[in-house]
């Protein structure tokens, strides 16, 4: 079945404390995972992704890594410059702002970091980037990719003032536990929800040292925001069970 017709767009409202008013209801679409080169990626799906993202309007778009993949079973090479290319054509008044994955590193990794940079898309490795968002700075944080480089979130929040609304983007949801309080959201992909996510099976599929506990979806610990997307394409296998591909759409909101 074409991407077009798997992919959800689901919308998720999230209350969090340390979100201003002035802010209240950005919408930010999280795309995580292509894997393209992969079997259900390719470069028509890549069109029609950009396409169904651009009718939810986001404010701003943020990209998780694993943008290319030649390891999927049943799939080839993807060149980084057409990947970004399309990623490119996403629409957002805030921007689009972007990490990379292990499979990046693995396979493209400075080329995929070069052809987004580009493309005119900015790619963050512990730093953060200043935008006008609706007269107000929003600040994003990105950090390195866990498995491949050297994730340091001190480094990726030492420019962002005390204070500021920050959003950090990490490829791998295992750098959560060390995310201060005071960054407002985290957003990671990298576990696909499990992609096989089948009771006695999930806790296999998930390349985390922390099992199920960021599976995909919104967690809250010690007052700190977390959410994870299932992203859109596979790893090794091109089969996803339980865990269907999707660009979530967040509404962000402050608690009252």
């Amino acid at each position: 079945m074409p991407l077009a017709r798997r992919l959800r767009l689901p919308e998720h409202d999230l209350a969090l404390p340390r979100w201003p008013a002035r802010l209240d209801g950005l919408r930010v679409a999280v795309l995580a995972d292509l894997h393209a080169g992969g079997p259900s990626v390719r470069e028509r799906d890549l069109e029609a992704l950009v396409d169904s993202v651009a009718v939810a309007a986001p404010d701003l778009v943020v990209l998780l890594g694993d943008y290319v993949d030649t390891g999927v079973l049943g799939g080839g090479r993807l060149d980084p410059g057409a990947v970004a290319a399309r990623l490119a054509r996403l629409r957002a008044p805030i921007g689009i702002v972007a990490v990379l994955g292990n499979h990046d590193w693995g396979h493209e990794g400075h080329a995929m970091g070069t052809a987004l940079r580009h493309a005119g898309v900015r790619v963050l490795e512990n730093t953060a980037v200043p935008l006008n968002a609706r007269g107000e700075v929003l600040w994003v944080a990105g950090v390195a990719d866990l498995r491949r480089r050297d994730p340091r979130v001190g480094a990726a929040l030492a420019e962002v003032p005390d204070g500021a609304p920050v959003l950090m983007l990490s490829h791998d949801p295992d750098v959560f536990p060390y995310v201060p309080v005071r960054v407002a959201l985290t957003l990671a992909g990298h576990l696909h929800g499990g992609q096989i996510d089948i009771p006695g099976l999930r806790r296999w599929a998930i390349p985390s040292r922390y099992g199920t506990r960021y599976k995909a979806g919104h967690v809250v610990e010690q007052g700190r925001h977390l959410f994870v997307s299932r992203g859109v394409g596979e790893a090794g296998v091109p089969l996803r069970v339980g865990a269907r591909p999707e660009v979530p759409i967040l509404t962000l909101r402050g608690t009252r």
